[in-house]
């Protein structure tokens, strides 16, 4: 498979803007958005077939204008998107406070051909291939250089048979929910235009939320010239990372109520005992695997890190449905080797991840809000470890569900970007009621998770091998 060939870059703007230099373009953030800002932009993409009979493929120049043409349309009801960062100095403290500034610079937006790739060479390999990432726009950029390069970027790769469409956003902005609530609205106004989206001209709030009770000083201060230094300093003493390699594991409906229902029985606390979720079994079952197939000490302490959501659990005031930001916190179940992969050993890390996310109260909520802001501490990636992992996206938000007019994705796939640290995406798979998860980490230890019988047994097989299994 040859290397892209890239046919042009251009900036898209939102339609109708209109700039009247009026300072409620500013939206400064909060502790739950500035924690990223030293870590790489977010990235998602989506793999259609080319269906044999669509006017919208017929003539490729066609078809790129048009999702220009709606993209643009999108952004007049999403203007940060369109905006950059602003990193203003306080030259009283030595701090700094950062704003996303809706002054319609742009979205970036890549138009390329794949011209040798099909969607089965995307979609059969047992690992993620090289050549997907070329799919994306280039460039891993850091969230704070958003001041000066687009905070969205969109890359559309036309391959043999199909076509991929991929986005980069700068993870201030906004979480995986709101991110694919953009992606539908730019999927129906591109499938029906304007006049049957059936939205007012402001479908998202884009207001930061900050909570009643708490003496805030607005807009938030961080010693960001410190964070540039110490950043700097890291980057020259990088040392390369091994590279790490990406897997899709898939749960269908029938062999996540098994892991469910076993986690179930496993817990010995009465009080939460059937109330272990499909998605805490299945990320212990996976977790297990990982730290079982590793050479670690028993008595060894292993970290897994996942992402609580605060949007249902604070009141005052509360979160608005149509918020558009970060509304989510880490948190963490710390187990001892020989505890997560003896027996019973998936309804204790269940167990731990159910009281893990019940302890998060909008007391606790608030008080670490608070306590960012006297202490701000930013989001990193890890080292390579496989001690420690961590969880992104949710399936929750089924990017499945996205149609262009072309029918569901054939495949929905992370970027290169944050690459550098053991992860596992969790997304709604293409069956109902299924899981897909896309796994960053070594070669070897992927290998032996695939070799690892009690793990695959509740694993379904790869498309390739169903493919192959038809013929």
């Amino acid at each position: 498979m040859e290397a892209i060939r890239v046919i042009s870059t251009t900036i898209v703007q939102a339609r109708r803007h209109v700039d009247n230099g009026d300072s409620s373009q500013l939206i400064d953030l909060n502790p739950w958005d500035l924690q990223y800002i030293m870590l790489e932009y977010a990235q998602k993409g989506l793999l259609y077939h080319k269906p044999t009979s669509s006017p919208s493929f017929e003539h490729t120049e066609t078809l790129i204008q048009h999702l220009k043409d709606s993209l643009s349309s999108v952004l007049d009801f999403y203007p940060p998107l369109a905006g950059r960062l602003a990193i203003i100095p306080n030259d009283d403290d030595d701090t700094s406070s950062v704003f996303i500034t809706c002054n319609n610079a742009g979205v970036s937006f890549v138009h390329a051909i794949a011209g040798n790739t099909t969607v089965a060479d995307i979609v059969e390999p047992t690992y993620v291939p090289q050549i997907l990432y070329s799919f994306f726009p280039a460039g891993n950029f850091k969230n704070f250089e958003g001041t000066r390069v687009p905070l969205l970027a969109i890359q559309v790769t036309e391959l043999v048979d199909g076509i991929f469409i991929a986005s980069s956003t700068n993870h201030c902005l906004a979480d995986v929910k709101p991110g694919w609530d953009f992606w539908n609205t730019w999927a129906e106004i591109f499938r029906n235009g304007l006049n049957h989206l059936g939205l007012d001209s402001k479908p998202a709030t884009f207001e930061r939320w900050f909570p009643h009770g708490i003496n805030i000083e607005r807009p938030i201060r961080i010693p960001f010239k410190e964070m540039m230094e110490n950043h700097n300093k890291a980057t020259i003493n990088l040392v390369q990372p091994p590279v790490l390699c990406r897997r899709i594991f898939r749960f269908k409906r029938e062999k996540i109520a098994e892991l469910k229902a076993k986690a179930n029985s496993e817990v010995e606390d009465s009080v939460i005992r059937n109330k272990i979720s499909s998605l805490q079994a299945v990320l212990g079952h996976v977790w297990r695997s990982v730290i079982k197939n590793q050479d670690f000490d028993p008595e060894e302490e292993v970290t897994y890190r996942f992402l609580i959501t605060a949007k249902s659990r604070v009141f005052h005031p509360p979160i608005p449905e149509d918020y558009f930001g970060i509304t989510v916190q880490f948190t963490t179940v710390v187990m001892k080797v020989r505890d997560l992969v003896g027996d019973g050993g998936l309804g204790k890390f269940a167990l731990g991840m159910n009281k893990a996310i019940s302890s998060c109260t909008e007391e606790k909520i608030k008080r670490d809000f608070e306590a960012w802001i006297r202490n701000p501490i930013m989001r990193t990636q890890p080292a390579p470890n496989g001690k420690f992992m961590s969880t992104s996206s949710s399936p929750r938000t089924n990017f499945y569900d996205i149609d262009f007019s072309w029918g569901r994705p054939a495949a929905v796939r992370l970027g290169p970007a944050n690459t550098r640290s053991w992860k596992l995406a969790a997304d709604g798979g293409a069956e109902e009621g299924s899981f897909e998860f896309e796994m960053c980490a070594s070669s070897k230890i992927l290998e032996a998770m695939g070799r690892d019988p009690e793990f695959m047994q509740m694993v379904s097989p790869p498309v390739g091998a169903t493919n192959r299994a038809m013929q």
